[in-house]
């Protein structure tokens, strides 16, 4: 006789209202993520005016953060323990949103091979300094640092500014179809179409596990401090993105 185990329900966060330092956590934060998802880049992506040749560049040099990103999440995993506050309902948020991150990569390779990047271009991508360092971070951060300040930094603040952003350029990113050698179909917006819809959710869950865990004043400092460089270095990339717009431009 064959044994038949019961399928496991999907566990899900109940977002609930924020103590006053979880609100004022959540508020200071605000600032920089609207730097990030109002960048002049996206405004410029969303316009459907961004060089085409830039947009391929940025696919390429932001390729490292989107394939490591389910890598950054399994090195918080491995900081559960089930005894403390928490912890359990991380783990099991964590093994869910990594999966939900498996495809990620692939469909980014979906999204660039329509604008004429190459698999290999992704494969052997060499960021800039100021690009890559968003990367050394988080790397960092969620080898080295706490479960809160990992959670903060990679899946409070990068996927909250990120769902942001992606809402605004669907349609600019469609445009790019008129450019006759460029194909924008279904499959190659799928990365967008997903950080657009499910993953908005993931940041407000993330920030019900830090109110979880950071049980001290000070273990909530440093996920505030982690969130806030987080943002801070996804800014730099921006920055460097949109430098080489403008001397496009201007040359």
């Amino acid at each position: 006789m064959q044994l038949t185990l019961p399928r496991k329900a999907v566990q899900k966060i109940t977002i609930t209202p924020h103590p006053e330092w979880a609100q004022n956590f959540w508020d200071n934060l605000v600032p920089l993520k609207d730097k990030v998802s109002k960048h002049p880049f996206f405004k410029e992506v969303e316009a459907g005016t961004l060089p085409l040749e830039l947009g391929q560049k940025a696919l390429i040099d932001f390729y490292p953060l989107v394939e490591n990103f389910p890598k950054y999440m399994a090195l918080n995993l491995a900081k559960t323990k089930r005894e403390l506050p928490g912890h359990k309902e991380a783990k099991f948020w964590l093994i869910q949103n990594i999966k939900v991150e498996q495809n990620h990569a692939d469909w980014w390779h979906f999204w660039s091979r329509g604008f004429n990047v190459t698999d290999e271009q992704l494969i052997h991508a060499k960021p800039s300094p100021y690009m890559d360092a968003i990367n050394n971070f988080l790397w960092n951060i969620n080898t080295n640092g706490s479960l809160t300040e990992g959670i903060a930094a990679t899946n409070l603040a990068v996927e909250w500014a990120t769902g942001e952003w992606t809402i605004n350029v669907i349609e600019g990113v469609k445009s790019y179809s008129k450019n006759g050698n460029i194909t924008v179909d279904d499959r190659v917006m799928s990365w967008l179409n997903a950080h657009a819809t499910y993953d908005d959710e993931h940041p407000y869950e993330a920030m019900e596990i830090i109110k979880m865990v950071a049980t001290t004043e000070g273990e909530r400092e440093k996920a505030f401090e982690a969130a806030q460089r987080s943002l801070e270095y996804y800014i730099l990339a921006l920055d460097d993105c949109y430098s080489a717009v403008t001397k496009t431009k201007v040359a």
